[in-house]
């Protein structure tokens, strides 16, 4: 659970500091709007694809969104 956190608390991070809403993230990524919201809220155990659309759409490396805030 520890992972998941942190990785969601950097998806929210750093897409607030691209000035991305999750729409936006979402469209950028290939996934639907409620799906990141639930991601942010680490609600989500998501798969590793996923992470790859996210961290692609965020121009991160996996490594990065799973530091600790």
């Amino acid at each position: 659970m520890k992972l998941r956190k942190s990785f969601s608390n950097n998806v929210r991070k750093y897409r607030i500091e691209q000035n991305l809403s999750q729409e936006e993230l979402a469209d950028k990524a290939g996934l639907h709007r409620t799906y990141i919201g639930s991601v942010e809220r680490g609600e989500r155990n998501i798969t590793i694809d996923a992470m790859e659309k996210i961290c692609l759409a965020l121009e991160m490396s996996i490594i990065e969104l799973f530091k600790k805030v």
